[in-house]
């Protein structure tokens, strides 16, 4: 019987061991950023993939097309309040961001569609415009440091894509 505990105990510690490896060490762990723009609590939940030496903008996340801006998941926002992203209205509610990366602007789309996968089988976005709320031009800019893993931040301002050696800021308000 004793044996018999130990080795249960053993496998569970096993288990858990590999479910904590397994998490660490994914190419594109899942991430959160949460925090409070003007009265709205804000939440982004997003998989965050590396850089791992190579080029991401223009090359890896090409120029002039539709990205899940992120890994895995398409990227979820979610405000508990009515907002204005960069002078536009956004109702409460949770959205898909896209993005459309260019070399001098990016267009951030807001779509109604929650919970899909980022891509289908053969690479392609699984955006459906029919069902885009809100798009928004913004301008992206150098980062002041290198970042090796995607990352969002919500900050007084807005929120704001991190990776590599670029800054993608989104005002809100």
């Amino acid at each position: 019987m004793k044996t018999l505990k130990i080795g249960m105990l053993t496998l569970a510690l096993l288990v858990i061991s590999y479910g904590i490896w397994a998490r660490q060490n994914q190419p594109s762990p899942a991430a959160t950023a949460k925090g409070t723009i003007n009265g709205a609590n804000i939440t982004i939940e997003y998989s965050s993939p590396g850089v791992k030496g190579r080029k991401i903008w223009g090359a890896l996340v090409p120029y002039d097309a539709v990205w899940r801006a992120g890994a895995n998941k398409a990227t979820t926002f979610t405000t508990d309040k009515k907002i204005k992203v960069e002078g536009k209205d956004l109702a409460a509610g949770s959205y898909s961001i896209y993005a459309i990366p260019g070399a001098k602007t990016w267009k951030i789309i807001f779509n109604s569609e929650t919970g899909q996968w980022g891509t289908t089988h053969d690479g392609v976005t699984t955006h459906v415009p029919a069902k885009d709320v809100l798009t928004v031009n913004v301008t992206p800019g150098k980062s002041s440091a290198t970042e090796e893993q995607l990352k969002y931040l919500v900050t007084p301002k807005g929120i704001e894509l991190v990776w590599e050696n670029l800054s993608v800021p989104v005002a809100i308000k």
